[in-house]
């Protein structure tokens, strides 16, 4: 099962305040750990919306909204991407993950969606450029 775990912002990742020392050690030792054991697919921590765009779609319009963005509680400061047996081996993994802000934070779970969830709706030509895709990826990942 391939779930993102998703680090939700606070005042103090939108105001761009950087981690400590020791809050960086604690995270990369937290990430081996995760590598090591097989779990970690990928990660990355982001920018505060500030830097970011939005991109809003209405049938074929679409409008930029440049940030920062309100709703900091609604907001990603950063993401893994995990492969674990099932939501309570994520659970596991995330209640071991160091604190990722200086205050009180927040990590979201949710289950990435496999080709085989979209039953009838996918042909199996659709099913196979995915499986192509996903092989391509995987090869320029390395």
């Amino acid at each position: 099962m391939r779930v993102m775990v998703l680090v939700k912002a606070t005042v103090d990742s939108e105001a761009g305040t950087m981690p400590s020392t020791e809050l960086v050690e604690a995270m990369f030792n937290f990430n081996e750990e995760l590598v090591k054991a097989g779990i970690m697919q990928g990660g990355d921590g982001l920018k505060p919306s500030a830097e970011g765009k939005r991109v809003a779609f209405d049938g074929d319009s679409r409008t930029v909204i440049d940030g920062p963005f309100p709703h900091t509680s609604e907001l990603v400061a950063g993401y893994w991407l995990w492969e674990v047996r099932d939501m309570d081996e994520a659970l596991e993994w995330a209640r071991r993950c160091p604190n990722p802000m200086p205050r009180p934070s927040e990590l979201e779970i949710r289950p990435l969606y496999e080709i085989a969830d979209f039953g009838d709706a996918v042909t199996p030509e659709q099913a196979e450029q995915e499986g192509r895709l996903r092989e391509e990826l995987e090869r320029r990942q390395g």
